[in-house]
């Protein structure tokens, strides 16, 4: 939240110089400021008061409204100020640039504002609140432009315009000669003339991009978010150094749901004592235990009546036999104890041999179940022999383990690892690293083991704890999100041929946002940067922007090739004016948000990263891939006008 406060202010002083070294007027460039400044305290404003919280998503907004809440002020003035010189009235100048640009502005805002407000589709409901306050914040800054700014420059004094738009220098067709200006010229000539050269290296970079977006791993880590020399950074590497990890999951496994008939207990209790019974009192057993069981009406009944069975024997038993009928009644009480799973010495001796499996894996630094608990009493009631540093034989020494340790100072701790019915336990699993990555590969190490080495017992296991819920996340919000930019870029598409008419038209809009999509996703594959919150949050932001710069260059291409006749000519008038807004709108906001760079949380460098390659990728591939296509589809793409 400090940051917002800090690199949000930052990023619009930065738009503001840029905007001053381009206009030149200080009095006129205030009015962009106003209109993102208002645009955020309001849907800000709005949001809270609405009951939304402000969380680490939607303290961004104001980071990505601004751009988009500039970016129509600069199309606006850009054209006032090529054009006011020539026309000399600020009324007719302001109507002859609205009449230009109010429906592609319209369109752009439209298609962005539906490009965060596929959000809403995602499973997270703090992202849906950030797209859809977004999204009515786009369409708040374009109500805003197209009413507050033409009437702050009619506010403005005449005198005050005198020398606004006037070119230093100008060819002898009247024309601004400017860095910006000879540069763009050349563009369109060049891109006239080797129309098929651009396409072919724009298929190539496509490839390798494509390419690039299967090498993408999807990762994230909350602590990753700040740089590497913060100090949670340094100390996050340093206790994992020297401790079995901070990063805690915990399984817990769980006897799965089942009722054990009458035939069944006294199957087990035969089996239970002839494991251990000497062969010459074998029928002996045998033949008591069925006897009880046919006089005893419920499995209850049947230990009871066993119990006392089992004891009579031991008081008349004679010296070959005494062990084996003193020992009965804890075999017994194992059969009558299996459905509290973690007192049984097979299923703690399985959590063993799982915890060493987990530690050879690599991921886990460290483990505690109620298997370490049962070990280490069993080692210290034998003056802490290291050989006893072991699970008991039977279930009665288990117990006996357990009392032990409850008759300590904090007897409640033994809860934490097992419930008091003993039918769940958890493993309480410590990780050295908090990458999802690593936290996804300890849940595959856990299926395989079960896969492989099946439980001594039925049991259920599933994950709980924080890095597990960070998986979970990052899954939701990867689907959540790939699925809201399917769905937006074909509403997009749709907009785009229903607003031009046109299907062919429609997906030439189309074209620069998917080259720019490719080109970001390929770079961050082939960096080998991962794909985690921020990067996964502004693919939404890449759709509103990208699709901008390429709806205003073809519904102005429209209205030139109208009024030109032929493309060639057409051409060159849309690298003047049109091409300027563009590429002054491209350098303002991608060099304007350099600040966020250097603030210590990464999120916000990816913002500004993005921001800055979003709009520089978006606008080469409007101002390359557009008039390269529409140079070779001249024929299809104005067919009523080619005729006529």
């Amino acid at each position: 939240f400090f940051q917002m406060a800090v690199s949000a202010p930052l990023a619009m002083l930065a738009i503001f110089l840029l905007m001053l070294l381009f206009f030149r007027k200080v009095q006129l460039i205030i009015s962009p400021m106003i209109v993102a400044m208002v645009t955020v305290i309001c849907t800000m404003g709005m949001m809270i008061g609405t009951g939304f919280t402000v969380h680490i998503m939607s303290s961004m907004i104001p980071i990505f409204l601004m751009p988009i809440a500039v970016v129509d002020s600069i199309h606006i003035l850009s054209e006032f100020f090529d054009e006011y010189q020539s026309i000399k009235d600020r009324r007719k100048t302001l109507e002859h640039v609205m009449g230009h640009l109010f429906v592609p502005m319209l369109y752009t805002s439209l298609t962005s504002s539906v490009g965060f407000a596929s959000l809403a589709l995602t499973p997270i409901p703090p992202v849906r609140a950030f797209g859809i306050f977004v999204a009515a914040g786009i369409m708040l800054a374009w109500l805003l432009t197209i009413i507050f700014i033409p009437a702050f420059i009619m506010m403005m004094k005449e005198e005050s315009l005198k020398n606004f738009g006037a070119a230093k220098k100008a060819d002898t067709g009247g024309r601004q000669v400017t860095f910006l200006s000879r540069h763009l010229r050349w563009l369109g000539g060049y891109t006239f003339s080797h129309a098929k050269l651009i396409l072919t290296l724009t298929v190539l970079i496509g490839i390798v991009a494509a390419y690039g977006i299967k090498q993408i791993e999807i990762n994230d880590n909350p602590v990753k978010w700040f740089t590497k020399s913060h100090p949670i950074r340094v100390a996050d590497r340093v206790l994992n150094e020297h401790f079995g990890g901070t990063y805690e999951a915990y399984l817990v496994l769980e006897a799965a749901d089942q009722e054990f008939s009458k035939e069944e207990t006294v199957t087990a209790i035969e089996k239970a004592l002839h494991s251990r019974v000497n062969k010459t009192i074998l029928e002996d057993v045998t033949t008591l235990v069925d006897n009880v069981a046919a006089e005893s009406t419920s499995i209850e009944a049947l230990f009871q009546n066993l119990t006392h069975a089992l004891e009579d024997k031991m008081d008349v038993a004679d010296d070959a036999t005494y062990d084996f009928w003193a020992d009965a009644t804890d075999f017994l009480q194992s059969v009558r104890d299996r459905d509290q799973l973690f007192k049984q010495p097979e299923v703690l001796r399985y959590i063993e041999t799982l915890q060493n499996h987990l530690l050879k894996a690599g991921a886990v630094g460290k483990s505690n179940s109620v298997t370490d608990v049962v070990k280490k009493v069993h080692q210290e009631l034998f003056e802490a022999d290291p050989a006893k540093f072991t699970v008991p034989d039977t279930t009665n020494a288990v117990a006996q383990c357990l009392i032990s340790f409850q008759n300590s100072h904090k007897p409640d701790d033994l809860w934490h690892l097992v419930t008091p019915d003993y039918k769940k336990a958890n493993i309480w699993v410590q990780l050295k690293n908090g990458d999802n990555k690593y936290m996804e590969a300890t849940i595959k190490d856990v299926e395989d083991f079960f896969k492989n080495n099946p439980p001594p017992v039925a049991l259920n296991h599933q994950w709980a704890g924080l890095t597990y819920l960070n998986v979970v996340w990052q899954d939701k919000m990867v689907s959540g999100m790939l699925e809201s930019f399917l769905s937006s870029f074909v509403v997009v598409f749709i907009m785009m041929a229903f607003l031009f008419r046109s299907v062919i038209w429609g997906v030439l809009a189309m074209i620069p946002l998917s080259v720019t999509i490719l080109f970001i996703y390929g770079i961050i594959g082939l960096v080998g940067k991962d794909y985690d919150m921020p990067v996964a949050v502004l693919s939404s932001l890449s759709l509103g922007l990208a699709v901008d710069f390429a709806i205003h260059f073809l519904e102005r291409s429209r209205m030139t090739y109208k009024k030109a006749g032929s493309w060639k000519e057409a051409s060159k008038e849309m690298f003047e004016e049109p091409a300027r807004a563009i590429a002054r709108n491209v350098i303002v906001i991608a060099v304007g948000f350099t600040p966020l760079l250097a603030a210590p949380l990464v999120p916000y460098k990816t913002v500004g990263v993005f921001l800055a390659t979003i709009m520089a990728i978006s606008g080469i591939g409007t101002m390359f891939i557009l008039p390269s296509l529409v140079t070779l589809l001249e024929r299809f793409l104005f067919k009523k006008k080619a005729t006529s």
